[in-house]
């Protein structure tokens, strides 16, 4: 990804909040459905992982990207941007389509 993009969608990501938090109980079935729908509807969209041990937490943030097909844009102690930008976006809930 180009160093000016990722540095917009830092900007972009700063003022959101976590759509999706990841448990004690880690990657269930419904985390991975809710934040698949979250990517289809807003493009770039805020994660929290409140799991203790950071190796598992960036193994979590790599599983959940992987799965979902996204970009991991910037990761932030418990806090993680992911970006997968969709062919139609609905201009009222993209995140990327909106102004600053």
């Amino acid at each position: 990804m180009q160093t000016r993009l990722l540095k917009q969608y830092r900007a972009i990501a700063h003022k959101l909040n976590p759509i999706v938090t990841i448990g004690a109980n880690g990657i269930t079935d419904n985390i991975k459905l809710e934040l698949d729908r979250a990517l289809n509807d807003h493009e770039l969209v805020k994660i929290k992982v409140n799991i203790g041990d950071r190796d598992d937490r960036t193994t979590a943030i790599n599983a959940l990207a992987a799965h979902c097909n996204a970009e991991i844009v910037q990761t932030i102690g418990r806090t993680a941007t992911l970006l997968r930008p969709t062919d139609n976006p609905d201009p009222r809930k993209s995140n990327l389509q909106r102004p600053l």
